[in-house]
């Protein structure tokens, strides 16, 4: 019986130890920031209806990032960046992904990684970087260093300039793509402030 009751005992204990695992625990819903993207500038006279809405949830060591967008032309990829501005310049940007709209213009997409006040890029010196692609705006060879920069924006652009063209929109060339040669801005998150955006109001639940 005494054997019995020091197994239960240790069943228990490794029951306990699971469920406070952060790894296993689901987070909080008070956890999760949600808002809106909104249409940028270069997008209001050929996609005036175009929105966007984004929920980030804190899970451990991550951030689950879940992007639906509507109002957008049908069947047609776009790029999603986390940047530094909403607007341009833009500053530091970092390319997260696609997302491809249904026909009915609407797309929706999760993503998983560091996107809360956390995230930042940083280059502590120069080093050399491989050249990959070389069209209208080419790979830079070397990077300059800079101190920590924090993150906060994201923004959607067209994949081509020619499917920007296709939905009325101006056929402007910019880097935002996998190989630098997409079309313009769609949605930012412009209606934040340039030095406090959104993601800046998500706080990270992983143990430090």
């Amino acid at each position: 019986m005494f054997q019995q009751l020091q197994s239960l005992a240790a069943l228990a204990a490794a029951s306990v130890f699971l469920t406070a695992s952060p790894l296993a625990a689901a987070p909080d819903a008070d956890d999760s920031v949600t808002f809106n993207l909104v249409v940028s500038a270069g997008a209001k006279v050929c996609l005036p209806g175009a929105s966007g809405k984004v929920t980030i949830k804190p899970h451990g060591p991550v951030e689950v990032m879940e992007v639906s967008v509507e109002g957008l032309p049908p069947n047609a990829e776009f790029d999603l960046f986390v940047i530094q501005v909403p607007k341009a310049p833009f500053g530091v940007s970092w390319y997260q992904g696609d997302i491809v709209t249904d026909k009915n213009g609407k797309g929706h997409e999760r993503f998983i990684g560091r996107f809360s006040i956390e995230t930042f890029a940083v280059a502590v010196g120069s080093a050399p970087a491989p050249s990959v692609f070389n069209g209208p705006f080419p790979d830079a060879t070397l990077n300059p260093p800079f101190n920590p920069i924090q993150m906060y924006h994201l923004g959607l652009w067209f994949g081509s300039p020619e499917a920007a063209r296709t939905a009325g929109c101006p056929a402007t060339i910019t880097p935002f793509n996998g190989e630098h040669n997409a079309g313009i801005q769609v949605l930012n998150t412009s209606n934040f402030p340039d030095d406090a955006g959104p993601l800046r109001k998500v706080n990270p639940s992983g143990v430090k």
